[in-house]
């Protein structure tokens, strides 16, 4: 029970980094709880103009000396609001074009890389028509050489060569 009362006992804190240390204390004493962190609060937003001034002011007989103050202070808070008008504008302004130029960057990318895998697409296609030719052109000479070795065995033994070649048209096999 004498434990309880001397946890309540008041601490003050004498330097900002002591605080900081009870705080921390304090929010780890039950790490279950949880935390609420509040959200980061909206810009400031100006008051609207008055829709109706019940008294104007000017330099006219009659205006009592606490009325100037009164003005200025309006005056002060309406040339703050348009003074955030204008630079809201501004902001708005450069947010939409640094939008457009995002914009146009990853467009132009785009087509970059769109140029790009075109003309590799281009490049590879044309590398397979050249390895197909080539592979047509190595049978063709292992073809020929086929033949030619059989012509020269056949020239070896003596005997004429019997048989249609691929020179011979089909006319000249009915002959």
């Amino acid at each position: 029970m004498e434990s309880k009362s001397e946890d309540k006992s008041v601490v003050i804190a004498k330097t900002p980094s002591e605080l900081q240390r009870m705080r921390l204390d304090k929010l780890m004493k039950n790490p279950t709880k949880e935390v609420i962190i509040p959200d980061k609060s909206k810009d400031w937003n100006p008051r609207g103009p008055q829709e109706f001034i019940r008294n104007v002011w000017g330099s006219s007989a009659g205006a009592g000396s606490g009325d100037f103050h009164v003005y200025r202070g309006v005056r002060r808070r309406e040339y703050a609001r348009q003074k955030f008008i204008t630079e809201k504008a501004k902001k708005d302004k450069k947010d939409l074009d640094y939008q457009k130029r995002v914009e146009d960057n990853k467009r132009a990318a785009d087509d970059r890389t769109a140029k790009k895998r075109a003309k590799r697409l281009k490049k590879k296609a044309k590398q397979k028509t050249k390895k197909a030719k080539q592979e047509e052109k190595k049978a063709e000479s292992d073809e020929s050489e086929e033949e030619s070795d059989e012509e020269k065995d056949a020239a070896e033994n003596g005997q004429p060569e019997v048989g249609v070649g691929k020179e011979d048209s089909d006319e000249d096999v009915k002959r």
